[in-house]
């Protein structure tokens, strides 16, 4: 493993955790102290991407990553948000028990992600990966995009907590108001 602070090739182990899909290990640069993380996964094995062309390639995670990357650029997604998406294409991938996948098919796993996660990061996706042929394409792309859908589960947590706060009156600064006392139960009951 070479330090990514000065390329030597030996380092020694400080500390291994289990992390979930592969093993996080904490190293130590023997030449110059340094440490860095390194994670070991499995690779059960090589899957291959068939492009539209009919070549064939390696699924290189890299470019997953930068294909996606692009396409959530100034984006306010939350920290590893990419690599848990990247996570979630390639478990699909190799579950589907196939030793080859159409790139059309990754394509479509990442868009459905991004869908859900961010809709610019979505179009931006799509206009590369579906290659829209005019602007018209474009439009209905978006127009499908902002027409209202039933959602089957709430995709906004604080849809509650702001309909609470809609409904809950403000408190005003200062001394709390006096309110008119009513009448006591038993009063009420003779009347």
């Amino acid at each position: 493993m070479l330090c990514p602070h000065c390329q030597h090739d030996d380092s020694k182990v400080m500390d291994s955790r289990d992390a979930g899909d592969g093993i996080r290990r904490r190293r130590e640069c023997l030449a110059c102290g340094q440490r860095f993380t390194t994670y070991e996964r499995v690779q059960t094995r090589d899957m291959m991407v068939v492009k539209r062309d009919g070549r064939r390639e390696e699924l290189d995670r890299e470019k997953l990553i930068a294909g996606i990357t692009k396409a959530c650029a100034k984006r306010p997604l939350p920290t590893g948000a990419i690599d848990k998406l990247v996570h979630e294409v390639e478990t699909a991938v190799s579950d589907s028990g196939r030793q080859e996948i159409s790139a059309e098919a990754i394509g479509q796993l990442v868009m459905e992600r991004l869908k859900d996660m961010d809709r610019v990061a979505y179009i931006r996706y799509a206009s590369i990966y579906r290659d829209f042929k005019d602007v018209e394409t474009f439009k209905e792309e978006i127009e499908s995009l902002l027409e209202p859908q039933e959602p089957s589960e709430p995709s906004n947590q604080l849809t509650f907590l702001e309909e609470e706060l809609v409904r809950r009156p403000r408190r005003r600064r200062g001394r709390p108001q006096k309110q008119p006392s009513a009448a006591p139960p038993q009063e009420a009951a003779r009347a």
